[in-house]
């Protein structure tokens, strides 16, 4: 059954972190108070000194920190301890990757034990589903009041995808059919509302089916730097040119690390990291979407048999662990351009894409 009660917390630490406020996770008999570094406020510069923080391993891994600790678990996060204590702005330094050319002489540090693995991936979890960078100052419980408190398994409630029902449905005419239905998702697990569109007029065929990962700069803002917006495109006029199909445009932006983390990989692939790099860098999973949201999308539509238009075999495979039955995977092919190219040669040759 659905953790309500842990999504509940979890939605609540996300908020408070994104204000700049203290959470405590627990895990029985440890707790760890915290914030995240990059909203983190305080009412005196001096109240803000701090001299610990928890960072990815991949963030540790950049900074030539050894975890101690975590030789049998290289992926496990690691707390440091710095050699003087940090304000605000030397905390961010160390957190953001992107700032390493501005800010290149860092530490020395300290690796830490860490009490408890458990409370320290649940705080990266929280991280990727907040959109924050995934580092955070520990906190000493009697300098501040923790505005949330939440156990280690209530970060994973969020965002369940069995939580998914359909708030709303609509007729929505657009330019590839005048007869789209549009129907909106929602889950009282997160804040996203998901998306998907009905093209053409349904009967005892396969549909077309896209799942499609939103991406702003691509889809609205015309972005050449990736290829999201062209294969929304075509992925719409394929499904007109069929009997008909559905669109799942999923709330997964920068393959679900964030807008304002995505535009951060975008800097550090102006520095020369490709997008897989980029991510890694940032301290997050090279795709950490959830396709289960997908998967629970199509059978509140009544759609268990698909032709998947896709070029990533990885959609295929979660959509029938799933239970939705792929019958055909359809290519989506679209030109290239010069701003687009390294990154469709990384998606080929590190993620498995068949371009």
């Amino acid at each position: 059954m659905p953790d309500t009660a842990g999504a509940i917390a979890a939605a609540k630490a996300i908020d408070a972190l994104l204000r700049g406020w203290p959470i405590v996770i627990s895990d029985g008999a440890d707790r760890l108070v915290l914030s995240a570094v990059e909203t983190r406020i305080s009412e005196t510069e001096s109240a803000s000194q701090c001299d610990e923080m928890l960072i990815s391993a991949a963030r540790a891994a950049t900074l030539k920190i050894i975890n101690q600790r975590a030789a049998a678990r290289p992926d496990a996060p690691v707390m440091i301890r710095t050699m003087e204590p940090l304000n605000n702005v030397a905390a961010m330094a160390i957190a953001d990757p992107a700032q390493d050319l501005a800010n290149p002489l860092k530490g020395p540090f300290t690796a830490l034990p860490l009490e408890s693995e458990t409370i320290a991936e649940a705080a990266m979890i929280l991280a990727r589903q907040a959109g924050l960078l995934p580092a955070f100052i520990i906190e000493g419980e009697e300098t501040v009041t923790p505005q949330a408190a939440i156990t280690a398994s209530d970060a994973k409630a969020y965002g369940d995808a069995r939580m998914l029902r359909i708030a709303a449905r609509a007729r929505l005419p657009v330019a590839t059919s005048e007869t789209a239905e549009i129907v909106a998702f929602r889950t009282m697990a997160d804040n996203k509302e998901h998306v998907a569109l009905v093209v053409g007029e349904r009967d005892a065929s396969l549909p077309v089916v896209r799942l499609h990962s939103e991406c702003l700069t691509g889809d609205m803002l015309g972005s050449l730097k990736c290829d999201c917006g062209p294969q929304l495109h075509e992925a719409l006029k394929a499904m007109s040119d069929a009997q008909w199909g559905v669109l799942l445009y999923l709330r997964q932006e920068g393959r679900a690390i964030g807008l304002i983390n995505k535009l951060r990989a975008y800097e550090l692939q102006d520095q020369g990291f490709d997008t897989v790099e980029a991510n890694n860098r940032l301290g997050f999973a090279t795709d950490a979407r959830d396709f289960m949201i997908a998967v629970n999308m199509l059978k509140l539509l009544n759609v268990d048999q698909v032709r998947l238009m896709t070029n990533n075999p990885d959609k295929v495979g979660r959509l029938e662990q799933g239970g939705i039955t792929v019958v055909e995977r359809v290519p989506l092919i679209t030109p290239d351009n010069p701003y687009n190219r390294r990154y469709l040669d990384t998606k080929r040759d590190r993620t498995g894409h068949q371009l």
